[in-house]
């Protein structure tokens, strides 16, 4: 109710200053005082995801900001994608960059998305969050395991989808994410959800597994390998823990066939997804598929779930980070061009008055540039996070 009460108020200052339209915005932000201005994004900024993530969330999430030390790391992070810096150069340095990328982005994450790091397109009559549920389902259902199987989710997260899948498929689910702080958070979602008994999180390397062969009766990736800096690597360490006769099935980040390397504005939108979402290179469909077979799969499966289904009166997966001016649409609303400009402002002013750690500007505008990215290589057909592959192990 504080939440919508801020909005609302947010809403009756935005109608009283003539803010109707994109274009009243804009024409208002460029007369209005930049105290004004910064006031009302404030607003904004708390009461937009109040509403869409609740209350409780948007607290939390501002009360661990203010005690985190983690988003210093910005500085040492973004110089992974100065120029003399390489794809093979990240590559290299896979481990440190992916975790500098979650140390700083996990809050981010939970708070404007939930606990599933993923997409998912939004079809007729559904909410954001039982579209998330089937597309995990969905890809949980691929692994075709019995009641009391075990799974292992590779690069968990903070565990949403283990927790889903965990429930869904009645399993008991390892889970596994290179980031302390994500292993720590999620085991306590765990706990107070009451499947602690079902679900582990564990820091672990996905490239090097803490398990003996044969250890899974399926294996399960959402997202996440994208991360890796070799796909054979990384398959074939999930083909030596899965058991003989077991399914792997992932969604992988791709580059597709419309993406075109002489274009400066695909180029951009590939790098732009790389730095704000911790990626040492984003590569085609193609290299993904090859890889799964190279790694002694068995290739079930490989396409696009993009394409899936009839999005008529629903939404892409990339529409909820495309901008709006509708101030409960969050995240859109932030990327709207009067909200982008005013974000880091706001920001930089609570880092100045000691409300949130030094670098939440830096980390606030990495990560936007992410979301533009992936929103534009959605828009495009350039890119795409839902390549599915299902691959089974040979007896």
């Amino acid at each position: 109710m504080i939440g919508l009460a801020i909005l609302v108020t947010g809403g009756a200052a935005l109608v009283a200053m003539g803010i109707t339209s994109p274009a009243s915005a804009i024409a208002v932000a460029a007369e209005a005082s930049p105290a004004t201005l910064i006031c009302l994004g404030a607003m904004l900024l708390l009461a937009g995801p109040a509403v869409y993530a609740g209350l409780q969330q948007t607290v939390d999430f501002l009360s661990s900001l203010s005690h985190s030390k983690k988003h210093g790391k910005i500085g040492g992070y973004t110089k992974q994608y100065d120029g003399d810096k390489s794809a093979e150069d990240r590559n290299a340095d896979y481990a440190s960059l992916v975790n500098d990328y979650y140390d700083l982005a996990t809050e981010f994450y939970e708070w404007g998305w939930g606990t599933s790091f993923h997409f998912a397109n939004q079809f007729r009559g559904e909410s954001f969050r039982d579209a998330i549920l089937r597309h995990e389902y969905y890809l949980a259902g691929r692994l075709c395991v019995k009641s009391g199987a075990t799974l292992l989710d590779c690069g968990c997260g903070v565990g949403g989808p283990a927790r889903n899948i965990a429930r869904f498929t009645d399993s008991k689910i390892k889970a596994v994410t290179i980031n302390q702080f994500q292993v720590d958070r999620g085991n306590s979602i765990s706990v107070k959800e009451g499947v602690r008994d079902k679900v582990e999180l564990i820091q672990a390397d996905f490239m090097k597994l803490p398990f003996p062969d044969a250890s899974f009766d399926g294996v399960y990736a959402i997202e996440s390998t994208c991360h890796a800096p070799d796909r054979s690597k990384v398959y074939g360490e999930i083909m030596r823990v899965l058991k003989p006769g077991g399914t792997f099935a992932c969604y992988e980040w791709c580059l597709t066939d419309n993406y075109d390397d002489t274009s400066e504005e695909h180029r951009k939108i590939k790098r732009d997804i790389e730095i704000g979402d911790g990626l040492p290179d984003l590569v085609h469909t193609s290299v993904c598929t090859e890889a799964l077979g190279e790694a002694g799969f068995e290739v079930v499966e490989a396409r696009d779930c993009v394409h899936d289904g009839d999005l008529k009166g629903g939404e892409a997966w990339w529409v909820p980070l495309s901008p709006s001016w509708h101030p409960l649409k969050w995240p859109r609303f932030q990327f709207n061009p009067v909200m982008f400009a005013l974000l880091p402002m706001i920001l930089r002013v609570l880092e100045l008055i000691g409300l949130v750690p030094k670098g939440t500007v830096d980390t606030q505008v990495m990560l936007q540039a992410g979301g533009v990215g992936c929103y534009k290589g959605g828009a495009t057909g350039s890119f795409t996070p839902m390549w599915l592959m299902v691959g089974r192990k040979p007896l």
